[in-house]
């Protein structure tokens, strides 16, 4: 019989907001600061979850309802809320649910509130438009004003995308470089980059925007061209699958490791005043020469399996990204220190212990 172990959240079984034991709450309000995130499910939200944990932050997260569980991600940092002292604290909630939002803002009164939650998938935004900007882009508004509302002053991070430069009209980019989005994605992040600046010029709010470049990770999504190679790596090594088929290979981006970039997000939080940042490493990288490196790791020649499917082409093409991290290295003490070749092996080095794993029986979420 198969041994199977399984997630943290599935051998207790999830249980989320409920309230703190009497006093606890009080507690932690005098001792550590109180942070909201959307998305934290996500790649990016899972490493902030766990940076604000190490620094003595109580973490709030909001997480849709679904009938399977969607917070592997948050494993290692998985608290019984019946525990006292339980500074993780899960919400069902929605972005496209504004009254939702308030009553959550109201309850937790958080002092730093990190905006993750998107429909994040540049190709899928062309096949979902409508939805991509409700949430990714209406979806900000409703939080911002769900804030405004309640009469509370918590700073606010907005995580904003390269994607939003798309055709570029300059290189690098910096902070001041025009946008040209060039997909629905990039268009309700644009959006969203704005209206975060009128509300911090309106109201007065610490609200900072964060223009990530592309950032990777193990825990990056499946769907997502890094780890659809890193993963489809692993699984030709073993002799489990022949091809792997891809869009375009000569698309340029930016890339770092997704760990790093969290901490340039609290970073922002940090400061006297609220501002955008450019966060990047400042090297551009083609989708073809990640996929050297990825085969190599394993010893073999990308060439022998890699195939060109027209499907995964986008309707409106970003050649390049490359961003200029100037202003975040010399205003939040922030630099990349991850660089792509390293990046590339230790996601492939990742999926290829993972698959292990599952193979020998065991029921795993990723690192």
């Amino acid at each position: 019989m198969q041994q199977r172990v399984f997630s943290a959240s599935r051998q207790r079984g999830l249980q989320i907001g409920l309230p703190t034991r009497a006093g606890s709450r009080q507690v932690h309000s005098r001792m550590a600061k109180t942070a909201l995130i959307t998305g934290i499910t996500g790649q990016d939200g899972s490493y902030l979850a766990e940076l604000l944990l190490e620094k003595g932050y109580e973490v709030h997260g909001i997480i849709r309802r679904a009938s399977t569980f969607n917070t592997g991600r948050l494993d290692a940092i998985y608290q019984d809320p019946h525990v006292e002292d339980n500074r993780l604290k899960l919400h069902y909630g929605d972005l496209s649910d504004a009254s939702g939002m308030a009553r959550l803002i109201s309850k937790i009164e958080p002092a730093e509130v990190y905006n993750l939650a998107a429909q994040s998938h540049v190709r899928v935004s062309f096949d979902a438009p409508e939805y991509t900007t409700d949430i990714t882009a209406t979806g900000t508004v409703r939080l911002l004003e769900a804030i405004r509302e309640v009469g509370i002053k918590p700073r606010f991070y907005q995580a904003s995308s390269s994607e939003m430069f798309g055709k570029v009209q300059e290189v690098p980019q910096t902070e001041t470089t025009p946008f040209y989005p060039r997909s629905p994605y990039g268009c309700a992040k644009v959006y969203s980059f704005w209206v975060t600046v009128n509300y911090r010029e309106s109201y007065g709010m610490h609200a900072s925007n964060g223009i990530l470049f592309n950032h990777e990770s193990p825990r990056r999504g499946e769907t997502f061209v890094t780890r659809k190679i890193t993963r489809a790596v692993a699984r030709i090594a073993a002799g489990l699958q022949d091809k792997l088929y891809l869009g375009n290979l000569d698309a340029k981006r930016d890339w770092g490791y997704a760990k790093e970039y969290v901490d340039a997000m609290w970073r922002m939080l940090q400061q006297d005043e609220p501002d955008d940042y450019v966060v990047a490493t400042g090297e551009t990288r083609t989708i073809r020469e990640f996929l050297k490196i990825a085969f190599e790791r394993v010893d073999l020649n990308w060439e022998d399996y890699v195939e060109i499917d027209p499907r995964y082409y986008r309707p409106a093409e970003v050649e390049l990204l490359v961003g200029d991290p100037t202003k975040a290295k010399e205003k939040l003490g922030w630099e990349a220190q991850v660089k792509f070749a390293e990046l590339a092996k230790l996601m492939v080095d990742a999926d290829v212990q993972l698959l292990a794993d599952q193979r020998a029986g065991k029921l795993v979420e990723r690192e």
